[in-house]
């Protein structure tokens, strides 16, 4: 999970992200290869080993860079009123989720969708091949 480094992301992005790895961690039900990870966009740029892993990105485009790379690439799965955006893409090799909004608020509007509206069952199915 990648939220940005600058204050911005660290102070809205990144207690989003623990939440969805909190969430991540539960339902892994303490199986040692089914958790999550929060690092950095930053941090996930400069290690490319986490670029096999699925990864899930909390944050804008503008504020992240791993968003920026990745807003082309994936499907836009949600677009509520301009202003939450859930992408992502899973049914190939690369498993990557973008869960993004205009303001911390609409970013924590795109995690709860992400959650609840059954795209991390989704996601999680096809990471562990349940």
């Amino acid at each position: 999970i990648g939220p940005g480094p600058t204050f911005a992301p660290r102070t809205n992005d990144r207690p989003l992200a623990y939440r969805l790895k909190a969430e991540l961690d539960r339902l892994g039900a303490g199986n040692a290869f089914r958790g999550a990870v929060v690092v950095s966009d930053r941090w996930y740029a400069d290690n490319r080993i986490f670029h096999l892993c699925p990864t899930v990105v909390v944050g804008g485009p503008g504020v992240n860079a791993v968003a920026a790379a990745l807003v082309d690439e994936l499907p836009m799965l949600v677009k509520r009123d301009g202003r939450v955006f859930v992408q992502g893409a899973w049914d190939g090799e690369t498993k990557r989720a973008s869960l993004w909004g205009l303001d911390r608020f609409a970013t924590a509007m795109a995690v709860d969708a992400f959650l609840q509206e059954g795209f991390c069952a989704e996601f999680l199915h096809r990471v562990w091949k349940n």
